[in-house]
């Protein structure tokens, strides 16, 4: 009779997508929060890339349909670099705010603690000086044909404390931005937008919501960003990943 062979040892979550030669013994510091306080993360962390299947454009709708931000994702190894990165970054910033501020936006201290005159219902706060058009840096999960972006404002984005939801004014000043920076050029069936909850929101004082274009003419992505590149690519292409 032969003994049934013993289950081979599995692969510690931080070392899942990460070549051999890189593996370790101990959890790396970036990823110890995902051991006790992140099952949804270490479960990501967990997952090879090649059995991760990418969120589709009718789901993504109803997730924003939904107001269910919170069950977008990362590929793992995206979610993993992107903590990796971010714990860097808090390193040499001080907070990853201060880099979005400093690098990507451009806007000093006054991104974080200024707020341009005036409510959302005022029609000159989505000025040009006041608001900037990025790639997300680190993108969801989602179908690679889906552009992800984030609008960032100098203003406040009024919520009701007791719900996070914008107030019908925020929103309704939003929806007529988005209609007329998206939706005129790519169609209201291949644009989305949602604001994260605010527990949910990786940077909390510098106010933003997100927009996604399902295909987009690679044109309007240009001239929206200014040619935007989103901050991952960078980093891929530094670690030989391509991107």
């Amino acid at each position: 009779m032969v003994p049934n062979k013993p289950d081979p040892p599995s692969t510690p979550f931080w070392n899942v997508n990460v070549p051999p030669s890189q593996h370790t013994e101990t959890c790396p510091g970036f990823l110890t929060y995902a051991i006790d306080t992140n099952p949804r993360d270490r479960a990501i962390l967990s997952t090879p890339d090649s059995d991760y299947i990418r969120q589709s454009w009718p789901q993504v709708q109803q997730l924003v349909r939904e107001n269910r931000p919170d069950l977008f994702q990362r590929v793992p190894s995206d979610l993993r670099l992107y903590k990796e990165y971010c714990a860097k970054l808090v390193e040499e910033y001080g907070s990853v705010m201060r880099f979005v501020v400093e690098e990507r936006l451009g806007w000093g201290d006054e991104g974080v603690d200024g707020e341009v005159e005036g409510g959302l219902g005022d029609p000159v706060v989505f000025d040009e000086a006041n608001y900037k058009i990025l790639q997300n840096d680190w993108p969801y999960g989602i179908d690679s044909r889906i552009v992800h972006l984030v609008v960032w404002t100098k203003f406040t984005l009024l919520t009701n404390p007791a719900t996070e939801d914008l107030t019908p004014e925020a929103h309704a000043e939003i929806e007529r931005f988005v209609d007329e920076t998206f939706v005129a050029k790519c169609g209201r069936e291949k644009v989305v937008w949602f604001r994260n909850w605010t527990s949910l929101k990786s940077i909390q004082a510098v106010e933003h919501f997100h927009v996604m274009l399902f295909d987009p003419d690679a044109k309007v992505v240009r001239e929206v960003t200014r040619g935007d590149v989103a901050f991952a690519e960078q980093v891929k292409k530094g670690y030989g990943l391509g991107g």
